[in-house]
């Protein structure tokens, strides 16, 4: 006799995030304003991962689609757990990274990009990444990126 087991569906995904740093600056880039999930916020680059995906090779690949660098990933910084506007559950994870090369340009999904100063970038940066900007400054995570 078979035994059936009921299967719940979740919309579920694994996303990654690369907190770049280079020189005491912080790379943030800014969404379009069409985007369906948070428009118009200066965020770090990277992104939801393919289904099965390494989170560091995803990374690595995510970070080049939207700005053209090739990163070093680090150390994880953070992981979160949240759901979108459109009810999909993520875990993230956040990585410290260093540029090692490539060529800066902005994807379709961002409005521009910039290296801002880690000092004063809590105004720009949108809140939601503010957990990692202030554990990078009471880690003292400067000696490893």
């Amino acid at each position: 006799m078979a035994i059936k087991k009921d299967m719940i569906e979740v919309n579920f995904r694994l996303a990654a995030k690369a907190f770049i740093v280079r020189n005491d600056k912080i790379f943030i880039m800014k969404r379009i304003n069409k985007d369906p999930q948070s428009p118009g916020i200066w965020e770090i680059p990277g992104g939801r991962l393919e289904l099965g995906e390494d989170p560091v090779l995803g990374l690595m690949r995510e970070v080049r689609e939207e700005t053209g660098l090739y990163v070093d990933v680090i150390y994880p910084m953070t992981i979160r757990h949240f759901k979108r506007d459109d009810g999909q559950i993520i875990t993230m994870i956040v990585f410290l990274c260093k540029p090692k090369g490539g060529y800066e340009k902005i994807s379709e999904e961002h409005a521009d990009s910039k290296w801002t100063n880690l000092k004063d970038c809590d105004e720009e940066l949108t809140d939601f990444f503010h957990k990692e900007l202030n554990l990078y400054k009471k880690l003292n995570l400067k000696k490893l990126s």
